[in-house]
């Protein structure tokens, strides 16, 4: 079983910024992916942002420029640094991973309990 630690989340005014952690743990043979996930409230979740384990990435279009996402191996941890944030990205923030845990045959997806970002003045 893999489990997920996020951190990060809170209040902070628009164009401000903040730094999401989310560390893996538990019985993790190789993690294929990572990625953030978001949503706000009355919408569905949407993809922020993803890395894969060669280090490419993905974003919204909406975060582009302003989000970066990245890794520490080492630490089996993934991070976004926001910047800039706007109003309209108060939304609950999800990691995910894709891995393969010991005595699994096949890779799983495995979700964080979320964190609350919120943008106001």
């Amino acid at each position: 079983q893999v489990q997920l630690v996020e951190s990060g989340g809170g209040l902070v005014q628009p164009g401000g910024s903040l730094r999401l952690s989310c560390a893996a743990s538990g019985s993790i043979f190789e993690i294929n992916s990572m990625a953030w996930y978001r949503q706000a409230p009355g919408k569905q979740r949407e993809l922020v942002a993803a890395i894969t384990s060669g280090g490419s990435t993905n974003y919204a279009d909406s975060v582009k420029g302003r989000f970066t996402i990245s890794r520490d191996n080492a630490k089996n941890t993934v991070y976004l640094q926001m910047n800039s944030l706007r109003p309209e990205d108060t939304a609950v923030y999800y990691c995910h991973v894709n891995a393969l845990a010991w005595g699994h045959p096949t890779p799983h997806d495995y979700w964080g309990q979320g964190t609350q970002v919120t943008v106001s003045s």
